[in-house]
């Protein structure tokens, strides 16, 4: 037992005595309802026009001082903090008695004059006051020096409580989502909700997570991607469509994977990738300028310039100029195999020459794009539901977005070709029977879709989690993500 434990139980012990206390006199410490006409940020801004109003606040007590038959707290709700100034004379002794039996965190109606302290700070002279919630858990008193960093992912709660700059990325977060939201709709776009459960997971090279329904003693999969839904939605004649909404993987947990995220997935009939590049730098510009008011961004020490046109470079292209090889003169499997041996790859089993562009592209290119960087040309082996390059068929029209050494968009012109595509999943299905978890299935009703005809189109899914990230300069997942998946506390 740590040192620490018996003064929390102490103090928890103290805090449930108070309100016994406090029921006993006949009051209820978890209140009602409690109408509010101002916030506190609000006082401070519009001091001049206020002064001398009285004003109806609520929220959080997070810290108190006395001194003698006055004293001071500070009130937080969520635009930000204000001073509470109580006198026993004005508040009346009963509701000085409530001031005094405070503890930091309890949550309080307040009812006062604003005006400007002796000391030159903004507060409100407070006539009444009304017990809206008891905290009965003490909180934490320096935060951030915990040494159990996860405690701020499992009790985010608390971490909101105690750290505004927690708070403030959460509303960036949906900022963002709601910018991103805003611009699709000006252009026509329709948000749509596609299944969570899937009888057949696809759209991603992904391992799922899979559950049962009892009723029709069948398994489910959580999606791995709405992809497959929203083009059968193109096929019906939804010619512009979104969504925003979860996908499930079940994958290992880093900095940067979380088996739970959100995805930006949108298609468009008539379009291409190139298409897709134009709107992705169009609308993630935008977002940067309306949320961070500047298209410069500092992100984890790097300076990013979001200002367009960004760069764009082929994935042979970008092989070339940080590992040194050249795809262009390697022409089959076994001549690749040994460039990537020469590199010092390990190879597992006997991998295509797709397969291997895109391990050394993975090893040796990722982490040297960290300016908003478009790589487009992605081998056909690793693309099985995107269009082939009508000038090179080995390649897709397809492009992956990356921002400070990380994928944030991943686009193509859609195969829309049903022999095609059923061909491609027959090979997916080969890799699967190899052992392959994260190839895709055989999907016969989509193929089916598509033989009724899906008109050209290209798709994007944007990695929101990340994207934020880089926004608010979050070095984790879980720092943007309210609550993240977490190993049990033994």
């Amino acid at each position: 037992m740590s040192e620490r434990e018996p003064d929390l139980n102490e103090l928890k012990k103290v805090r449930r005595e108070k309100l016994a206390e406090l029921r006993e006199s006949g009051l209820e410490p978890f209140g009602e309802r409690f109408e509010r006409d101002t916030m506190a940020a609000l006082v401070e801004k519009r001091f001049e026009q206020m002064e001398g109003q009285t004003v109806r606040l609520a929220g959080r007590i997070m810290s108190k001082r006395r001194h003698g038959k006055a004293g001071f707290a500070d009130l937080h709700d969520l635009s930000g903090s204000i001073q509470l100034y109580f006198r026993s004379d004005d508040v009346g002794a009963d509701k000085y008695e409530l001031f005094k039996k405070l503890d930091i965190g309890d949550i309080l109606g307040v009812v006062g004059e604003v005006f400007r302290t002796q000391k030159g700070e903004i507060s409100i002279h407070v006539h009444d006051l009304t017990y809206l919630s008891k905290s009965l858990n003490p909180l934490p008193e320096k935060w951030h020096g915990l040494k159990d960093v996860e405690l701020r992912y499992r009790q985010r709660y608390v971490d909101l409580i105690v750290n505004p700059e927690v708070r403030e990325i959460f509303i960036k977060r949906s900022r963002i989502i709601r910018e991103m939201r805003n611009y699709l709709d000006r252009l026509g776009f329709l948000e749509v909700e596609t299944p969570m459960m899937q009888p057949i997971p696809g759209g991603a090279a992904a391992r799922p997570f899979i559950t049962h329904h009892n009723a029709l003693d069948m398994d489910l999969y959580l999606r791995i991607a709405p992809e497959l839904y929203l083009k059968r939605l193109l096929v019906g004649g939804l010619e512009k469509v979104y969504e925003i909404n979860r996908n499930f993987r079940n994958e290992g947990i880093s900095t940067r994977h979380n088996p739970e995220f959100t995805m930006l997935e949108l298609y468009q009939a008539y379009a291409d990738y190139q298409d897709m590049m134009a709107l992705a730098e169009e609308m993630i510009s935008n977002v940067v300028l309306q949320v961070n008011g500047s298209m410069a961004v500092e992100s984890e020490g790097a300076y990013l310039d979001f200002t367009p046109p960004w760069t764009r470079i082929s994935m042979l292209e970008a092989i070339h100029k940080f590992a040194g090889v050249d795809f262009t003169r390697l022409e089959g499997d076994e001549e690749a195999r040994e460039a990537a041996r020469g590199l010092g790859l390990e190879l597992e089993g006997n991998p295509a020459r797709g397969e291997i562009i895109n391990l050394v592209f993975e090893e040796f290119v990722e982490d040297k794009l960290v300016q908003p960087t478009f790589v487009y040309g992605h081998p056909v082996e690793i693309s099985p539901l995107a269009k082939r390059n009508r000038d090179n068929p080995a390649f897709t029209d397809r492009f992956e977005l990356f921002i400070l050494q990380r994928e944030i968009a991943n686009a193509f012109s859609e195969l829309n070709d049903p022999i095609d595509q059923r061909g491609r999943f027959m090979r997916q299905v080969e890799k699967r029977a190899g052992g392959d978890a994260e190839a895709h299935m055989m999907d016969e009703d989509y193929l089916n879709a598509l033989e009724y005809g899906m008109p050209p189109a290209g798709g994007m899914g944007i990695g929101i989690d990340r994207l934020v990230m880089i926004l608010t300069g979050s070095p984790s997942i879980r720092d943007v993500i309210l609550f993240p998946t977490l190993r049990p506390r033994e």
